[in-house]
């Protein structure tokens, strides 16, 4: 059911366990005559948007519409990554920005969530330099949003409780923010410690979704009509691990059983850790064509000695090895990676060892990243910043690379017609569209407008095509992206 459909008994029901919240809304509904607002704005990765999505969903049941920045917000909530050095201090740089929006308290609800919360130094930083915030809540702790508002809007200071909730995060209503992918989280948590990485601490150990509510939930967005689904998990190739049944229940399975909803005609997955990138999970991706032939498959380093140091728990040669198997069992296959450069102790061999995989495996786009030390990891002690301008030229090095494969990769698609799954209208270019392929390469492309009589003229396209399946025929490729031009029917 659409917001707007929904009456003024509908939230009223939803806040009733809730009095003081539901008086906040009454009250600004008797002086404005409107709904209040709500502004999420989130930093990270996937898992941090879904999880915003069923805090949208949470706030759309209990009456409160969607706006678009700080400003227009009379509830906002900033959602938290903790991976990098830049996703913090651009939080707390969004954070001091909000002071001039606060007021009195009570006046604007501003919460704080996400991976962030869970250490104590980012709290504390909170508590002590920014007291207009209502409530800290972490990741584990959403299916209680209501429950953390209403205690913020009672308390004079800022609201956190150290309560621990274990369970998923089921039947609590979305906000999908795409008519063409559906985000839904499989597992949570990471088993893994790799010496650079915070999750394991902040998301806690891997906790397996059941296979009905995944599936439930997939068949929801069949219904909805949206084709695509993108199954996400910190390593989504561990799905099932935690049950009794693992040997039956694995992530392979999973796949063939979203595959069977009809409907659904693209499946994506992130991220997979290579080290469980089985040999039955490799031959699902080859024959189930509903998946998507693309793997971004993380290799971090090239070099077995900074692999060991990071714990990755997997070698250069086996890494390779895996390669070798996607391609053979789905040609055409692309491969995107994360690497970081500068990691504590890595010399010149070891970078050379790196460039050495990337010239091998020619990935078709990566992520790359000087490493970022993240106080409570192993590495962070390790840390030696006086080699900051060699790292730094590494760096550069290493993304010159990658570029040059990235437009080899995207020059072969010059000529070729290729199915995009359009995701609306181009950020860089209102008159045209944008969408990717089934290999996840991003297409911006020329629609054929029915009305249009001057193929030439610049005319905005008159309806919305998010979510629908468009070919394109490809005209020029870019480092990150493809040009092209619908194909007429």
């Amino acid at each position: 059911m659409s917001q707007n459909m929904k009456g003024e008994s509908h939230y009223t029901t939803a806040l009733d366990a809730y009095p003081v919240l539901k008086d906040w809304v009454s009250q600004y509904r008797a002086v404005n005559a409107v709904q209040p607002k709500y502004y999420i704005r989130t930093f990270g990765c996937q898992q941090n948007e879904a999880d915003s999505e069923i805090m949208a969903g949470i706030l759309e049941d209990a009456g409160f519409l969607p706006t678009d920045s700080y400003a227009t917000g009379d509830l906002i909530l900033i959602n938290t990554c903790s991976v990098r050095a830049n996703a913090e201090d651009r939080f707390f740089g969004h954070l001091g920005s909000l002071k001039q929006f606060a007021g009195e308290k009570g006046r604007r609800i501003i919460g704080t969530c996400g991976c962030m919360m869970t250490q104590d130094i980012h709290r504390s930083r909170i508590e002590q330099s920014f007291r207009f915030v209502d409530f800290i809540m972490r990741p584990d702790q959403i299916s209680s949003l209501l429950s953390l508002i209403e205690d913020g809007l009672i308390h004079k200071s800022i609201y956190y409780t150290e309560d621990r909730s274990t369970k998923f995060h089921e039947n609590l209503p979305i906000s999908r923010q795409r008519k063409y992918r559906a985000l839904v989280s499989i597992m949570y948590g990471c088993n893994n410690y790799c010496s650079y990485c915070i999750v394991p601490y902040t998301r806690g150990r891997e906790r397996s979704r059941k296979t009905k509510d995944i599936l439930q939930e997939i068949m929801h967005v069949a219904a909805e009509g949206i084709p695509e689904v993108l199954l996400l998990g910190q390593n989504v190739n561990a799905w099932g691990k935690d049950f009794a049944d693992q040997k039956q229940q694995n992530f392979a399975w999973l796949l063939s059983k979203v595959s069977e909803i009809k409907s659904i005609r693209r499946i994506r997955f992130m991220t997979s850790h290579p080290k469980d990138l089985s040999d039955q999970l490799i031959e699902t991706i080859g024959r189930i064509e509903q998946i998507e032939p693309h793997v971004h498959l993380p290799l971090q380093s090239g070099s077995n000695r900074i692999l060991t140091k990071m714990n990755r728990q997997y070698s250069r040669e086996q890494y390779l090895e895996i390669v070798n198997k996607l391609r053979e069992a789905r040609p055409g296959l692309s491969i995107s990676t994360d690497i970081i450069v500068g990691f504590p102790g890595e010399e010149l061999a070891d970078f050379i060892d790196t460039i050495d995989v990337m010239d091998r495996v020619r990935f078709d786009s990566a992520f790359t990243f000087i490493y970022s030390p993240r106080i409570g990891t192993p590495a962070s002690e390790w840390y030696n910043p006086i080699d900051r301008e060699v790292i730094q030229e590494r760096f550069e090095h290493l993304v010159e690379l990658q570029n040059e494969h990235s437009l080899t990769a995207n020059m072969k698609l010059i000529g070729h017609n290729v199915e995009v799954l359009c995701e609306g209208r181009s950020s860089g270019d209102k008159t045209i569209l944008s969408g990717r392929t089934a290999d996840n390469r991003l297409v911006n492309f020329i629609p054929q407008d029915k009305n249009r009589t001057d193929a030439s003229s610049n005319i905005i396209p008159a309806t919305d095509r998010e979510g629908e399946f468009i070919p394109v025929h490809i005209t020029a490729a870019k480092t990150f992206t493809l040009l092209g031009e619908e194909i007429c029917p």
